[in-house]
């Protein structure tokens, strides 16, 4: 049935009677990578208190020499935190979750459990669940080795529904004043704020019935990544290897077989989605140029795909006419990995046009400015070219991602 793949989950919260929320509650570990300073003054703000922090490996501390006992100690924490009782768990639970951002706009969504049978990150993959950008499969070892051992899983993971007229999660919505608070506090280092209310059964039944019509109507691609692709991935990867060690074992009840994930609208107002634009140094700019004017049949006659060119502090806007994606950043990217396997050259991203811009006046530089996607082509992309190419796209700032709260056993 479709609406398994996204079900109600066994979770796990603290008693915020007991626990003060907003100290509990920290940012995604994949945010802030080059900060080290957020996440010192993150470790001051929680202090002693119980904290999801202490549950966590920030990436910014991956490559560090210690990160063998960082990950010890992270197990350590959330044995003792099972072993002191400090959860309440909510059986065959779904929680309605509002998210006021730091811009101040409302961003709803639920939080239930993806069955990893449903989902496949590798290139060509058809299933209904699957990731919008490339997955560098680089990144998951490092991730396993914190969850092939935890108890518990704290999600990031956002999925997203295609759903233009909010009828599954706005049913929720709709109904949100019977359901039971279950925490509403406010999210430190400018993070906005955060409430979420436990759905019955008859909630989570009207829920299920609208997303399965969504779904339906979705076609072959059912739900696609928004953030924690390589949390999805790490997670699928423990999963795989869980069954390769157990042959002809069922796993069909087993807690890894699925992932915690927030389930959240593509269309709500709050997801905005910002072009992150490529800028190509220690490189030959003219012959970089001739070759995709020629691969991409570029010329300044209008056509669907554009990209503005930056050298030498000039701005021109060509058009593709020769498109190898569905998307304007997926044609240019395209073009730039085939040149740059066989030329010299250093291709970065950049989220801001301004700083392109200043970049492309170096010698040898050369900058692009991608137009911000539309929503609305993110699931055809998808079905269409599979995962999108690795920073296609931000959705939305640092500051917005999601914050650790839930909890799930996965042994």
């Amino acid at each position: 049935m479709l609406h398994e793949i996204f079900s109600a989950a066994d979770i796990l919260l603290p008693d915020f009677t007991k626990t003060d929320a907003m100290k509990w509650s920290v940012i995604a570990c994949d945010q802030f990578t080059g900060d080290p300073a957020y996440w010192e003054t993150t470790a001051q703000t929680v202090g002693d208190a119980p904290s999801t922090l202490g549950m966590i490996l920030p990436e910014i501390y991956l490559e560090e020499p210690d990160v063998r006992e960082r990950i010890h100690a992270i197990h350590a924490t959330m044995d003792r935190c099972l072993h002191e009782e400090l959860f309440h768990t909510y059986r065959n639970a779904m929680i309605y979750t509002e998210r006021v951002q730091s811009n101040g706009i409302l961003r709803c969504g639920v939080i239930g459990k993806i069955d990893l049978e449903a989902y496949d990150y590798s290139a060509g993959s058809n299933s209904p669940v699957r990731a919008t950008e490339a997955t560098v499969l680089e990144r998951i070892p490092p991730r396993m080795k914190v969850r092939a051992k935890a108890p518990l899983e704290l999600p990031h993971i956002m999925i997203l529904c295609d759903d233009p007229e909010d009828t599954a999660i706005g049913t929720c919505t709709a109904q949100k004043a019977q359901m039971q608070k279950l925490y509403d506090t406010s999210l430190m280092n400018g993070g906005g704020s955060i409430a979420g209310y436990l759905m019955d059964e008859a909630q989570q039944d009207a829920f299920r019935r609208k997303l399965h019509a969504v779904m339906e109507r979705s076609g072959e691609l059912q739900l696609a990544m928004g953030d924690g692709n390589h949390s999805l991935a790490t997670a699928k990867a423990c999963y795989e290897s869980l069954k390769a060690q157990n042959p002809g074992k069922s796993f069909y009840h087993h807690p890894a077989r699925y992932a915690l994930v927030e389930l959240v609208n593509l269309h709500s107002e709050a997801l905005q989605f910002e072009a992150i634009h490529r800028i190509v140094t220690k490189t030959q700019p003219g012959q970089l140029m001739m070759t995709l004017a020629k691969v991409l049949g570029l010329s300044e006659e209008p056509s669907e795909q554009e990209i503005t060119v930056v050298r030498d502090g000039d701005k021109r806007t060509l058009y593709i006419h020769k498109p190898t994606s569905k998307l304007s950043v997926g044609s240019l990217q395209n073009a730039l990995d085939a040149y740059l396997m066989t030329n010299p050259g250093k291709i970065d991203y950049i989220h801001g046009a301004e700083t392109v811009e200043r970049l492309s006046e170096q010698e040898g530089a050369i900058g692009f400015l991608l137009p911000d996607m539309d929503k609305s082509l993110l699931f055809p992309s998808v079905a269409q070219d599979g995962a999108l190419p690795r920073k296609t796209f931000s959705m939305g700032h640092a500051e917005d991602k999601r914050y650790y709260m839930e909890a799930r056993k996965i042994r």
